[in-house]
């Protein structure tokens, strides 16, 4: 795999641009939704309805994909041939799409008796629209099985370009389904459009595998030297991910009993939360990962460091910003995407409620992030099960104490309470078994850009005072366009004064890709 990894700096700026695209196309359909359903029911059960289909993608793909294929198929390229790499591909990809579809068939005929466990708060009516928009949704699982093999191939070989535009036209799918079929349809409209755009998630990556070299066949063989390596290592990977879908199973559950809309406004929430969490979180860690996996295929441990220092300090560097500024300019900005049609200034107060104790929680979601993939590239999967677990009934503490006198922000902050705890444990057991490790970079670095951005805090907060007597939507735009604008300039200028070098790193692949 030797030259074909691109530098985690470069492959950053490749991801951060195609997840920008992404979570800006999530912005719009979230919109098309609120505008079309605002905080009711149909979209509690439209929302609802994603779980089983997620989980299951999660569970069997999603388990794969980070701690056990990756790791593997580096393996064997380094240190086997390419031959039989390639051969581990197409078996991979041929079992994981086999078992995506039995588990979609199971699931959509237990729906009508899981989909009540999970919004036992609904009445009759709305559990029966979300058994049905939950069995349209489950024909995705059977197409992200696929689709997410394939970006884990495209991705081992340094390639993520495709994998990284391939979730737009998913999201255009779901607008348009929204648009152009809610009218007739209720929330089916927008159900259909899921499962018509995880079809083009697929499509779109298929010719990224001619040119990685790879020769497709129909082989289905478990036996496939290196799969038996990756089902060991999925293992404990699936019960971590089992861990984190119980953690938002009992978010639905708590959140089905509360007021009408709650479901929602968390989703909505959580939607604008992973803007930042995906452009500057999750690029650094999958940008990293290859390269973390051929080192450590290859034990080259000072280049494992450098890379897992390099994409802690960026990560940290762009998240812990944003991070603040998402939870200081929380109702502006909800307001501006969501506030029209059925989603009005009530819907907004909720979600925006929802989105200050998510968004202080980002910083937690991009360390756990990192340090697991890391955690992966190792080839050790038990560490982040044994903190997911911990995770889980964190998590599950808090919500049943935080749920009663806080409502939604309960529910929002257990996720981020739960988070830190996880993402503490599993870091610091990443390093401790990292000799050499340079923490005083990483503590320095973090320094800096605390300090940085209690600089940007002070003036978001000058913006919101100067422009509080500003009201409705013209309010939220010069709020918005200042608290944005002011606040990322004197967050780039303060960290140029205290020479982040992180600055420099971006600064560099920025022009260095033009």
């Amino acid at each position: 795999m030797n030259g074909v990894t691109p530098s985690i700096g470069t492959a950053s700026v490749i991801l951060v641009l195609g997840f920008t695209g992404s979570r800006a196309l999530g912005v719009v359909r979230n919109i098309a939704l609120a505008e079309t359903f605002g905080t009711g029911p149909e979209l509690d059960a439209y929302f609802a309805a994603f779980r089983l289909p997620d989980a299951l993608f999660q569970l069997i793909v999603g388990a794969a994909l980070g701690s056990a294929f990756i790791p593997t198929f580096a393996n064997t390229f380094t240190r086997v041939s390419p031959a039989d790499a390639w051969r581990l591909a197409g078996a991979a990809l041929n079992i994981f799409t086999f078992l995506g579809a039995v588990a979609a068939g199971v699931g959509f005929a237990l729906a009508p008796w899981l989909v009540p466990l999970t919004v036992p708060g609904f009445p009759e009516s709305q559990q029966e629209l979300t058994v049905i928009l939950t069995r349209t949704m489950l024909l995705s699982t059977v197409f992200f099985c696929a689709s997410g093999t394939v970006a884990g191939i495209l991705n081992a070989r340094g390639h993520f370009f495709l994998p990284a535009v391939a979730p737009w036209l998913y999201n255009l799918s779901i607008i348009g389904g929204t648009w152009w079929l809610s009218g007739v349809f209720g929330a089916l409209g927008p159900a259909i459009g899921v499962a018509v755009g995880a079809a083009l998630h697929l499509l779109i990556q298929l010719p990224g595998l001619a040119r990685v070299g790879m020769r497709y066949t129909l082989a289905f063989h478990p036996q496939t030297p290196g799969m038996g390596e990756i089902f060991r290592l999925m293992g404990p990977r699936v019960l971590g991910l089992a861990a984190i879908q119980v953690n938002w199973l009992v978010t639905t559950v708590l959140a089905s009993t509360l007021s009408a809309g709650s479901v929602a406004a968390l989703s909505y929430a959580w939607a604008v939360t992973m803007l930042p969490l995906s452009v500057f979180g999750m690029a650094p860690a999958t940008a990293a990962f290859p390269t973390l996996a051929q080192a450590a295929a290859q034990e080259d441990w000072a280049r494992f460091r450098h890379t897992l220092s390099t994409g802690l300090r960026i990560a940290l560097f762009l998240t812990i910003p944003s991070s603040v500024g998402l939870m200081l300019l929380r109702e502006p900005l909800i307001a501006l995407l969501f506030q029209r049609g059925q989603f009005d200034a009530t819907s907004t107060r909720l979600t925006a409620f929802a989105l200050l104790f998510y968004g202080g929680g980002l910083f937690a979601h991009v360390l756990q992030e990192m340090a697991a993939r890391g955690s992966y590239a190792l080839r050790d999967t038990k560490t982040p099960f044994a903190f997911a677990s911990l995770g889980m009934v964190a998590h599950a503490v808090f919500s049943l104490f935080l749920r009663g006198p806080m409502g939604v922000g309960g529910l929002a902050l257990a996720m981020s309470l739960s988070a830190t705890l996880e993402a503490g444990g599993l870091l610091l057991a990443l390093l401790r078994r990292l000799d050499g490790f340079d923490w005083k970079e990483l503590v320095t670095s973090g320094s800096r850009t605390l300090a940085a951005t209690v600089v940007m805090a002070g003036v978001v907060y000058g913006v919101l005072a100067a422009t509080s007597r500003i009201e409705g939507t013209p309010g939220s735009i010069v709020t918005l366009a200042a608290g944005v604008v002011l606040g990322s300039a004197s967050f780039a200028g303060s960290a140029a004064a205290l020479r982040c070098p992180e600055l420099q790193i971006l600064w560099r692949q920025f022009v260095s890709r033009r």
